[in-house]
């Protein structure tokens, strides 16, 4: 009955029409829901309502056609039976296990890495906040992500287990969903923007009812790489450049319509590929690298060799880009964590203004001054 009060004295001192209108939207934030704002990215969305709140996450994984449909209800509160879902979990979090290293930074943002208790292959995480934990023994080792030891994350009796597909469901969790653990999957890799991946932040944050939080990080993180493109803008060149190295004699690259491909457009470079179709990666031979691209002024991201010595050693075709000759080729690999995980595939998806940051000292260095990177150094 509390929630009627502010409607009567409402209605008390104000026209049937105004009073009506008041009812109206009333009715809209404790019945219908209020739906989060979602600003770029496009897999999942939140409709909070007045004792639970509701995640739905449309791509789970590449070309989709499933739905999942997650319901978030606080401590102590029945779930209407009219809701229907794939997963019910209690919040705020107090227990958690999650799979994939991009989860770790929304964690470590919003500051509930405590709640961490397991994680397949701890050795693949690089946050020095959550390595405090593994080494005081807080976090539990779970196999590999393929095949995790059930039995070890049943015993945690996590709130949540947070997965990901690569192409369908996971089926190593069916026990552990069979065992009463609720099993959400988050599809922060298949955005195709940077700040669209960024912004699964706030699917973390739905978790711990830290939406505010999650509001603040992510509109910093936005701000700053508005700010970078803007001002990358200003630059006078605007270089080419070519990504990837090869694989078994197959040279894989970054597609045109990937998050990838953006920040290099957002750094004001010219990426030599962006015409190819798609978000994923392109696989193409080194003829046809070479042909297209071997006089690009950078090259980015060759797969993770650190140097011009273990490059060439790979594949002495190599030497003969003229990026290779110049000496302006930039990687991550050199950025590791304790462990030898790459930072890069933790800290990326979530920091994308540390990456165009990056970039833009690379590309514009006149544009910055005494610049440390965060993940691409030179290759010695």
């Amino acid at each position: 009955m509390r929630s009627l009060l502010p409607i009567v004295f409402i209605c008390l001192s104000c026209s049937i029409s105004s009073c009506k209108k008041e009812n109206k939207e009333v009715d809209k934030h404790f019945r219908e829901g209020i739906e989060q704002k979602i600003s770029y990215a496009k897999g999942f969305e939140i409709i909070r309502y007045k004792t639970f709140k509701i995640i739905t996450v449309s791509k789970a994984w590449p070309n989709s056609d499933k739905t999942f449909n997650y319901a978030l209800v606080q401590r102590g509160i029945q779930l209407p039976d009219s809701i229907t879902a794939d997963a019910v979990i209690e919040i705020p979090v107090e227990k958690i296990v999650v799979t994939s290293t991009t989860h770790i930074p929304a964690l470590e943002l919003l500051g509930v890495t405590q709640t961490l208790k397991g994680f397949p292959n701890l050795d693949y995480i690089s946050s020095e906040t959550v390595r405090k934990h593994i080494k005081n023994g807080a976090i539990k080792e779970l196999g590999q992500n393929e095949s995790i030891n059930t039995e070890s994350t049943i015993n945690l009796n996590p709130d949540v287990l947070v997965s990901f597909g690569v192409d369908g469901e996971n089926k190593a969790l069916s026990s552990i969903k069979r065992a009463g653990i609720p099993v959400i999957y988050n599809g922060d890799w298949v955005e195709t923007t940077p700040l669209g991946q960024a912004e699964w932040i706030k699917f973390f944050a739905a978790l711990y009812d830290k939406e505010a939080e999650a509001d603040s990080i992510f509109n910093r993180i936005e701000g700053q790489y508005r700010n970078l493109k803007t001002k990358a803008a200003q630059a006078k060149s605007k270089p080419s450049v070519l990504s990837g190295a090869m694989f078994k004699d197959v040279w894989y690259l970054p597609k045109g319509d990937s998050w990838a491909a953006q920040l290099v457009a957002d750094a004001h470079a010219d990426y030599i590929y962006k015409e190819t179709r798609g978000t994923g990666s392109a696989a193409l031979s080194v003829e046809e690298v070479l042909n297209t691209a071997q006089n690009a002024d950078f090259w980015i991201s060759p797969n993770s060799f650190e140097t011009y010595s273990d490059l060439s050693a790979g594949n002495a075709v190599y030497k003969q880009f003229k990026a290779f000759k110049n000496h302006k080729i930039y990687g991550f690999g050199s950025a590791k964590g304790a462990t030898g995980g790459l930072l890069y595939y933790e800290l990326a998806p979530s920091r994308p203004d540390w990456v165009l940051a990056d970039l833009v000292a690379i590309f514009h260095p006149e544009l910055t001054v005494n610049y440390k990177p965060h993940f691409f150094k030179p290759l010695d």
